[in-house]
């Protein structure tokens, strides 16, 4: 399962973050999501256990779901990933060595950067997709003026401060994507509140089309 196909199956271009998730809750929360459409899912190596959670989540939704790991900050945390099963690797900055053995491995890239140097950085160790962090403070007219420049078959997703109001924004502005924390899961949600923020979300990104 590859973010190409999910993207050419028609699924939502949204990336959950899932910052604090813990791995007794990791099942029903990838189910919400998924059963909403959401079929990128993101597990911050800050959160408790991450490796358990990638782990089950990829055991029991891999086939539906591209599954992975983020705020990934080494090349020891790129390889417990791998090693875990996940197929996603989300960093929130532009560490060409952490950038290059994900690309080594085989996982999908989405590695952060807030500058055009750090975007070509990146691209130049392997990314085909990077992630424009902290996206609210810069907004859409920062990623039009970058499309102008990057190569034309690099996609950039907004992540920070992104949720169900501005998904139509970023889109139009040219992102492939959009990554959302805090306004779809925060540590302790039971799956009833994700679920409607998920429904929203998607609902959101169907009326932007």
């Amino acid at each position: 399962m590859t973010l190409d196909d999910l993207l050419a199956d028609g699924a939502p271009p949204i990336c959950a973050i899932l910052r604090g998730l813990r791995p007794e809750e990791a099942l029903e929360i990838g189910a919400v999501l998924i059963e909403s459409g959401i079929r990128i899912l993101e597990v911050p190596f800050n959160s408790p256990d991450p490796l358990r959670s990638i782990a089950a989540m990829q055991a029991e939704y891999g086939d539906r779901a591209l599954i992975g790991g983020g705020t990934v900050l080494s090349v020891t945390a790129v390889e417990e990933l791998h090693g875990a099963g996940g197929r996603i690797m989300v960093t929130p900055n532009s560490d060409m060595q952490v950038i290059a053995r994900g690309a080594e491995l085989g996982l999908e890239l989405l590695p952060g950067f807030m500058t055009p140097s750090e975007a070509f950085a990146a691209v130049q160790a392997g990314a085909r997709r990077i992630k424009l962090f902290p996206a609210a403070r810069l907004g859409p007219a920062y990623v039009r003026a970058l499309k102008d420049v990057l190569p034309g078959h690099v996609g950039i997703w907004a992540v920070g401060g992104t949720g169900a109001d501005s998904i139509g924004e970023w889109l139009a502005a040219g992102c492939e994507g959009i990554g959302v924390g805090g306004a779809l899961y925060r540590p302790g949600d039971g799956g009833a509140s994700v679920r409607d923020r998920a429904v929203e979300l998607v609902a959101a990104w169907r009326r932007s089309l």
